[in-house]
């Protein structure tokens, strides 16, 4: 099967729909910039600070069950279409909230819309691109998701100086990308596995020919025609059935372990952390840019190692190299030394080379055919899950701990490097069916 991977269609279709990952990036983080504000306006102390940051999580866990039924019913395209519709309202909806829990309930709505992209737009991508680009194409999501963190961190410091009120252009411009994502999800067309599914063969095939001709529309018919046999939904009670138990845990200790590591209150309380040592707030939300931009470049060069280093090696290291940096980064912040931003970003660099984008790779690849699909989405609730009590916890613990908080995540990247030690084996160069017995014993 031949296939020219300069087709701009398809290439258009996967940033179209991959804008999903830019709502996921912008919602992550506007929070960061917008936390010095709301502590003012609506004096928020570490308990509501926690949970107003938590809440997205929240929503997120229900957004991703109710994109897989959506989806599953009206099809992928229309999934898409209600996730940027529930986040442009919302964010209307935060930015004029006037109380803590209006604005609590605003973002929870918010963290649907980011639940469902994240479930939808990788899905639609690896459903549409031919297997030549996949990879690539579905890579286009976390690259969206990067570039939205760091769109809006330039965003929030651009509007720093803006009065009071400055949070709520923070986050009323949400409207802005998800706009864009609902109108231009509008023009591309439906999964034509999912039309095969609902027995629109014939719409399948204007789709296909588009994207790569008639040969290859034959031989992807053909291929989606024979995985529809006998092909019945599986259960939740059948993904922890004993055959797929162990392979299931290990998806659910890797999704825990990506949040549990600890990285991502750097990403959503930055300006807290800075404010600590005594930085003023416009250092703190500069140093929320920085943050952004060694994410985008560390995540285009995890795009080229993954495949090249492997996928435990990476791991292994960010594990353990993590570990060794909180350590470091404790004893910085105890001693309100300026050069913690250096580390910090050392930290952020790490986890963008490994445990970020590893670990979706993982969860995608470990799990039989069979169980894919629900075991899948049952890593990514634990993952949304873990990322809430993450965030609900930090300043908590930020309040009575200090800077012997990292102390905790240092503990915990240790345990993670003797788990994927132990645990996870190599898949790189491994087909999906080589791997259906991998993690089974």
């Amino acid at each position: 099967m031949k296939y020219f991977s300069s087709n701009t269609y398809i290439i258009g279709i996967s940033f179209i729909s991959a804008l999903g990952g830019y709502l996921f990036g912008f919602d992550f983080a506007v929070i960061s910039g917008a936390l010095p504000f709301l502590k003012t306006q609506f004096g928020l102390d570490a308990y509501w600070e926690g949970f107003a940051t938590g809440s997205l999580a929240l929503g997120a866990i229900l957004g991703c069950v109710v994109a897989g039924k959506i989806s599953e019913k009206f099809g992928r395209k229309k999934g898409l279409l209600t996730a940027a519709a529930i986040f442009g309202l919302s964010s209307l909806a935060m930015a004029s909230s006037t109380n803590t829990p209006l604005f609590i309930i605003s973002r929870f709505f918010a963290g649907i819309g980011v639940g469902m992209a994240s479930m939808l737009s990788p899905m639609y991508i690896a459903e549409i691109a031919p297997a030549a680009v996949r990879g690539r194409m579905v890579a286009i999501n976390q690259l969206t998701i990067v570039i939205g963190i760091l769109v809006t961190n330039l965003v929030n410091y651009s509007l720093r100086n803006s009065g009071v009120d400055a949070w709520r252009w923070m986050f009323g411009l949400g409207i802005v990308p998800s706009s864009l994502f609902f109108f231009g999800v509008l023009f591309i067309p439906e999964s034509p596995r999912w039309l095969m599914s609902k027995g629109r063969t014939s719409d399948a095939e204007s789709i296909l020919q588009k994207i790569g001709g008639v040969n290859y529309t034959r031989e992807i018919i053909a291929s989606i025609s024979k995985s529809l046999v006998n092909n019945k939904p599986t259960s939740f009670k059948t993904v922890f059935e004993k055959d797929y138990l162990p392979a299931v845990i290990i998806g659910i200790g890797l999704a825990v372990f990506q949040q549990f590591c600890g990285i991502n209150v750097v990403f959503n309380y930055t300006a807290s952390i800075f404010e600590s040592i005594g930085a003023s707030k416009d250092d703190q939300l500069l140093q929320t840019v920085f943050i952004g931009a060694v994410n985008l470049v560390v995540t285009i060069l995890a795009m080229a190692l993954v495949d090249k280093v492997g996928r435990k090696p990476l791991m292994l290291i960010g594990s353990i190299g993590l570990s060794v940096l909180y350590i470091l980064i404790s004893q910085l912040i105890g001693a309100k030394s300026v050069y913690v931003s250096w580390f910090l970003l050392a930290a952020i660099g790490l986890y963008g080379t490994s445990l970020a984008p590893v670990t979706w790779v993982l969860i995608s690849e470990i799990f039989p055919n069979k169980i894919r699909s629900a075991a899948t989405t049952i890593a990514v609730l634990s993952l949304w899950l873990a990322y809430f009590i993450l965030t609900f916890t930090f300043p908590i613990l930020y309040e009575q701990l200090k800077d012997k908080t990292f102390y905790i995540y240092a503990v915990i990247c240790a345990i993670g490097f003797v788990f994927v030690k132990l645990k996870v084996k190599e898949t790189k160069g491994a087909s999906l069916e080589e791997m259906d017995g991998m993690f089974s014993h």
